[in-house]
């Protein structure tokens, strides 16, 4: 199984403020029913871009039409933090994000989004305020996340971000999904249990 290399992700961005964002906020428990993952994309962020009362649809920057079709995530401190659901992630990735940039992330939504093939890239606060800046002026603005340079570049200026180094050689080599991974040395395993006669029936 050969899996892309992730080097670089280019595209538009969003911003989605706040610190603490957890995982219930990302998708909402009762959106967990489903049999698969698909269509979980249309629910992300459901109770916070509607009104929980009237359903009406608020000012969540996921609903401002300027930024439809953006493929990367902006926000702050502590991101995915929570129940360790990987409903998040895969309803990120279903909405059509393709990497995420925050101040820090919890650590078992980085590990479920990095199987993923989601580069989630920590910069200061600071630097995603500049980004966020860039794109509220011209939500048109190409961003790139660099996986391999560690380096975000935007509206003529480049900020520096991290990929944790396990995470970042995993994607840009490729081997991002350990289960695929798995999958792959299947044959290898078969012939090695054939050598060891404590194994032979």
């Amino acid at each position: 199984m050969s899996l892309a290399k992730i080097t670089a992700i280019t595209g538009r961005a969003v911003n989605v403020p706040g610190n603490d964002i957890d995982t219930d906020r990302i998708i909402p428990a009762r959106f967990m029913k489903c049999v698969t993952f698909d269509g979980l994309g249309e629910f992300l962020f459901n109770d916070v871009r509607k009104d929980p009362k009237t359903g009406a649809i608020t000012n969540h920057s996921l609903n401002d039409p300027r930024f439809k079709g953006a493929t990367i995530l902006l926000s702050g401190a502590n991101f995915g933090c929570g129940s360790s659901r990987e409903h998040a992630p895969q309803a990120i990735q279903k909405y059509g994000f393709r990497a995420i940039v925050a101040e820090n992330f919890a650590e078992i939504f980085f590990g479920n989004c990095t199987t993923l093939g989601i580069p989630c890239a920590t910069a200061s606060r600071e630097d995603i305020a500049k980004i966020a800046a860039a794109v509220e002026k011209n939500p048109q603005a190409e961003v790139v996340v660099d996986v391999a340079k560690q380096e975000i570049r935007f509206a003529g200026q480049t900020v520096k971000c991290e990929v944790r180094a396990a995470a970042r050689d995993a994607l840009v080599n490729g081997r991002w999904d350990a289960i695929g991974e798995l999958l792959d040395g299947v044959g290898a395993m078969k012939a090695t249990a054939a050598k060891l006669p404590y194994l032979a029936a």
